[in-house]
């Protein structure tokens, strides 16, 4: 019988084993998602809200349990695992409070005696998520798609899939009617079977460029929409007229968290040359604080990676970028899946830290002769995800925000995801939006009414 095993990534040992789901269970699955579609697409926006509603203060009630399932199945340490959960009961909230009156009917001037935009559910939503933030991930999806009407079905990764169930757990617990909202325990090979299946009308990914070329081609081979976000490489720009303490805390911050593994932490840092020294001095003084190891360990601020391959690939990457001429000033020690957070100086296009996505907590630092140069380096990327821009001229921050090719670019401020807040990437970084009103209109028919008398 095909398995999933989770295994602690700190100590290697395993947590649980999960039983793949086979062709009976899957039809069932499906079976579900069509019955309860055609209840959930009639509750009320008030009914679907306290759903919602409910789920949050189970979040809040339970985060202590669930933060610490997050931290045996992935390493993250303990107060950012607190942190994802509370921010999973905001996002529950927001869109509770807010997608009536996002998706209310949208009046058009068009000749008739009435014309407007109504948006209605489309039927299931397939969620493909990773295991960076396996409860962020899915809820930043589903509670859109949950007050939209519609159902859905995750495949969540292989290695989190406690968090999986617990999430499901979740929802019905909040009293969600059986089938809205399903995890299914299942390899990739089924997720085609999935998406042929009448009742998902659409799939959103969050994952490697790999993993979404894929999904995208099957979306598109059986006619369903569908929303990536995948990798990221973002530009964090410093002028020399910026704040560098808050710089560089913020760099550091925004490289380190989650030991790195984010698709929008800040990976290339990219100083105008007359900012170097300061800059490097701060990045040098503040990066000593981050110390690693057991992610219960109140003192340890980063914790291990999340696989050993992981750590791997990106030990190699490191090397890459050292062989080719870039200097480790800090950090380069791996130890199973420890990986110390690490600065090198001196990266230049051609090398691995900066051509590629270095998922881990490993920073690159890249002079820029001038500010051209240094939008001319942020948009030298296959991504587009997001990026940051520190100077003390919020005008000039602007107006070279506008020249930045990505997704979002934040001025004096940390990238982050906000239910306020569209996110999403362009390029290699994948379509689409999740989050704030374009996050919950990807997954409706926006369907045009015209009355004539």
């Amino acid at each position: 019988m095909a398995v999933f095993n989770s295994i602690n990534p700190f100590d290697q040992q395993l947590i649980g084993t999960y039983e793949l789901m086979g062709e009976q269970q899957l039809n069932k699955a499906l079976e579900l998602s069509t019955m309860a579609f055609k209840d959930w697409k009639r509750r009320t926006f008030g009914e679907r809200a306290s759903v919602l509603i409910n789920a949050a203060a189970i979040l809040r009630n339970k985060k202590s349990e669930l933060a610490t399932l997050i931290v045996k199945e992935m390493g993250k340490v303990l107060p950012e695992a607190i942190g994802e959960v509370e921010k999973c009961a905001w996002v529950c909230e927001y869109y509770a409070a807010h997608a009536e009156g996002f998706l209310a009917d949208e009046l058009l001037e068009a000749g008739y005696v009435r014309s407007f935009v109504s948006h209605e559910p489309i039927g299931a939503v397939l969620a493909i998520m990773p295991w960076n933030f396996p409860f962020w991930q899915v809820f930043r999806y589903a509670a859109p798609t949950l007050m939209a009407g519609n159902v859905t079905l995750l495949k969540h990764a292989p290695n989190v899939c406690g968090c999986s169930l617990a999430i499901e757990g979740i929802f019905r617990e909040a009293g969600a009617p059986e089938g809205v909202f399903q995890s299914l325990i299942i390899d990739t090979p089924e997720v085609e079977r999935i998406i042929t299946a009448d009742i998902v009308q659409a799939v959103t990914l969050t994952g490697s460029e790999r993993a979404g070329s894929s999904v995208a081609a099957l979306a598109g081979k059986h006619i369903k929409t569908s929303v990536l976000e995948l990798g990221g490489s973002d530009a964090l720009i410093v002028l020399p007229d910026a704040n560098m303490q808050k710089a560089a805390a913020t760099a550091l911050q925004s490289r380190l968290l989650n030991a790195g593994q984010s698709c929008i932490g800040s990976k290339r840092f990219i100083v105008l040359k007359d900012a170097l020294n300061d800059f490097i001095h701060e990045l040098e003084s503040g990066i000593n604080a981050y110390k690693y190891g057991d992610p219960f360990d109140p003192t340890v601020k980063v914790g291990p990676m999340a696989r050993l391959d992981l750590a791997q690939s990106l030990e190699k990457q490191l090397q890459g970028s050292v062989a080719k001429g870039a200097g480790l000033v800090h950090g380069g020690q791996v130890s199973g899946c420890q990986f110390s957070p690490s600065l090198l100086l001196n990266v230049q296009k051609g090398m691995p830290a900066f051509d590629e996505e270095t998922f881990g907590p490993l920073a690159a630092v890249i002079v820029a002769q001038d500010e051209a140069e240094a939008i001319a380096l942020a948009n030298d990327s296959r991504y587009g995800l997001g990026g940051s821009i520190w100077t003390g001229d919020l005008e000039k921050g602007v107006a070279l925000a506008r020249q930045i090719e990505t997704g979002a670019v934040f001025i004096n401020s940390l990238v982050k995801s906000d239910p306020r807040l569209p996110f999403g990437g362009i390029k290699k970084s994948g379509y689409g939006r999740e989050l704030s009103r374009q996050g919950i209109l990807e997954f409706v028919n926006q369907k045009t009414i015209a009355v004539e008398a």
